[in-house]
């Protein structure tokens, strides 16, 4: 069992500390564009940030990694790691908008205004180190979940809401009664046509290579926890392991009792036994009730 609770460790720390890394760099990127009041490259500063996809994109990647983070801490209180589907999905969107954000920056923004204008300063940060950092993060540490197709198109939805209120802005309504300037060149520098029917299909290409890669680093971790708890749990007498795994929990004074259903059903798939999971977590209940009242009259003796 210590080296279930060791995986489950890890996996909570590097999660956590890749999702902090991203919501810090974001906050930094923010805070240097809302205190930088004037640019001579960039006039959308101060509050007029938030008119950027570059920022809100960031935002999004930065809220839905933040929204990771006590789950990894209540992992790392409870030994019993789980992130629901939907804080999944709500990060692949976050990630896949960011993507877009950077690959624009690098392939589009950069040849025309220079790389080293795109990716210095504020934009270091949000065109550079948090949309590498958020990609990294979600395909390599937060393989939690498989994804499927249809869970792409929820990747589309930002974009889309963006792209839409851009062209009514800068299109409908215009600069001169009090809409946007065309920053992004998406309507001016080329034919609107072309950005406005190739943005929905790249930014689909996108999610699906982020979905690749983390389904790979998903099935990549499945085989080798597979082979692990095999080797731990094949023949193994689970309901003796759960009463164990029980007491040890309740000397390690866990206050609350969260039962580890995610792990006592790995023990089962592995082992093979004809223990049910209700069985099993009633054993946990009761074992861990139990000891916890033997160590409590321990204490009061003492």
């Amino acid at each position: 069992m210590d080296r279930v609770t060791k995986i489950t460790r890890r996996q909570c720390l590097l999660a956590l500390f890749s999702a902090a890394a991203v919501v810090i760099c974001v906050c930094i990127g923010v805070t240097m564009n809302l205190t930088t009041l004037a640019d001579e490259n960039f006039d959308h500063m101060g509050l007029r940030t938030f008119c950027m996809f570059t920022v809100n994109s960031n935002i999004l990647a930065a809220g839905a990694m933040a929204m990771v983070i006590p789950y990894t801490l209540d992992g790392l209180r409870t030994r019993n790691y789980h992130m629901p589907r939907w804080i999944v999905v709500f990060v692949y969107m976050g990630v896949t908008a960011v993507a877009l954000t950077f690959l624009i920056s690098l392939f589009i923004l950069a040849p025309v205004k220079g790389f080293v204008l795109i990716f210095s300063g504020s934009r270091f940060f949000l065109h550079g180190v948090c949309p590498l950092l958020a990609i990294a993060a979600f395909c390599f540490f937060m393989s939690e979940k498989r994804l499927t197709i249809g869970q792409s198109l929820f990747a589309l939805i930002p974009v889309a809401i963006y792209a839409t209120v851009y062209y009514v802005m800068v299109a409908v309504v215009g600069e001169e009664k009090g809409g946007w300037n065309d920053f992004y060149g998406f309507l001016t520098r080329i034919p609107s046509w072309i950005s406005l029917s190739a943005i929905m299909p790249l930014t689909f290409g996108i999610a699906t290579g982020i979905r690749v890669l983390h389904n790979r680093a998903y099935d990549r971790r499945k085989k080798d926890e597979a082979e692990c708890f095999s080797a731990l749990f094949a023949g193994a007498d689970v309901r003796k392991t759960v009463a164990a795994m029980a007491r040890s929990h309740s000397s390690a004074k866990i206050l609350d009792i969260v039962i580890p259903s995610r792990v006592i059903t790995i023990m089962l798939e592995y082992s093979h036994s004809d223990a049910t999971l209700e069985e099993c977590c009633e054993i946990y209940l009761k074992e861990y009730m139990e000891n916890s009242a033997v160590l409590n009259m321990e204490k009061f003796w003492i």
